[in-house]
């Protein structure tokens, strides 16, 4: 497995977040690297509120969060599911956040009583899907001066402890999903089963199950992740920082049947369009 992502996508605004906060990611234990795609550790002390905005990707999240410090603070930790729309978080003051980024189809090995899509567009504490203590959020959240690795370690642990089970269909899914991110020939779901020599309908439950949202919107939330990069002049094989967009010919890439359809789609899961989020600010 290739170590944690080093791209922004589906962040808003990626160099406004990384110049008010501290944003790392690390690779988790070897035994857990097939179903999750890294950890993502976040602290921040801010003299002014601040709201970080995120395109979600097709990934169950489990979150570590403390805000505020000292006795006082407000420690918890929940499974954030698949987020349909775009993700606003408010920071103030002080605060930490440890994150576990799950692959897509990563995530009931560790919950499989129930389907992922149970999680979908929902944050539940964690407690009532994973078991856990409050010895673990002290471990993984640490004092304010605890090092990384001792984080690192404690998520590890946590995960090591509480799973996986081995699923096949679990690793289909994931490689399926993944296929869908890396191969931009495919635009449909019909695509995609034919290729796998499996009806749509058998996909679809197949992703519900394991994914929590259906193979459609998989490959249209990865599409508007590499507008929303293109947007912002990071993608591979993009102009420079600031060049001039081919939305025309993007929307024609990404599999789009013309430049409005794509500008409607960015638009509805970004909040403005796509020439308004490229242009420089003043």
């Amino acid at each position: 497995m290739a170590g944690p992502r080093r791209d922004t996508r589906g962040i808003v605004d990626a160099p406004e977040l990384f110049a008010r906060v501290r944003f790392r990611r690390r690779e988790p234990a070897p035994d857990l690297r097939p179903y999750l795609e890294h950890y993502w550790l976040i602290d921040w002390d801010l003299a002014q509120p601040y709201a970080s905005h995120v395109v979600p990707h097709p990934s169950v999240n489990v979150v570590f969060q403390r805000f505020g410090d000292g006795p006082g603070s407000a420690t918890f930790a929940e499974v954030a599911g698949i987020g349909l729309d775009l993700f606003t978080q408010k920071l103030e003051g002080r605060g930490r956040v440890c994150g576990v980024q799950f692959r897509p189809g990563g995530f009931r090995p560790f919950a499989p009583r129930w389907p992922v899509s149970r999680w979908t567009g929902r944050r539940v504490p964690l407690g009532e899907v994973m078991p856990t203590t409050d010895a673990d959020l002290a471990a993984v959240l640490g004092p304010a001066e605890a090092e990384e690795d001792a984080r690192v370690a404690a998520l590890d642990a946590y995960l090591l402890r509480a799973g996986p089970r081995p699923d096949p269909q679990a690793e289909h899914a994931m490689a399926l999903a993944d296929r869908i991110r890396t191969d931009r020939t495919i635009r449909r779901v019909t695509r995609l089963a034919e290729a796998e020599g499996v009806s749509a309908r058998s996909l679809q439950r197949l992703f519900a199950t394991y994914v929590g949202v259906g193979p459609k919107w998989v490959i249209l939330r990865y599409r508007i992740h590499e507008a929303l990069e293109r947007a912002a002049g990071g993608s591979e094989g993009s102009a420079e920082p600031g060049a001039e967009v081919d939305w025309a010919q993007l929307a024609a890439d990404l599999g789009y049947s013309d430049q409005a359809h794509l500008v409607r789609a960015f638009t509805a899961t970004v909040g403005v369009p796509p020439t308004a989020y490229a242009r420089p600010g003043p």
